[in-house]
């Protein structure tokens, strides 16, 4: 499954690990998905949405029908 939020579309980041030695190899910096259900009241049913910790207080912030008119406005299928 793809590891990026359907709100604020936060996708993995590329970095490096630096040791002690300092030698570097390649790293990946995951946001922090999760998979939660809100009921809608507009549409009259419950959505999934993978969403950040971000995107989750964004939610709680403007509500979920807005969050919802947005990504449906981005032609992303709910």
């Amino acid at each position: 499954m793809p590891s990026h939020c359907q709100v604020t579309g936060s996708a993995p980041s590329f970095g490096r690990s630096v040791s002690h030695s300092h030698r570097r190899t390649s790293r990946r910096f995951d946001p922090n998905i999760q998979t939660k259900t809100y009921l809608v009241p507009s549409l009259g049913r419950r959505v999934r949405l993978r969403v950040s910790a971000r995107g989750i207080r964004i939610i709680d912030r403007r509500g979920i029908d807005s969050v919802i008119a947005e990504i449906r406005a981005r032609g992303e299928k709910i």
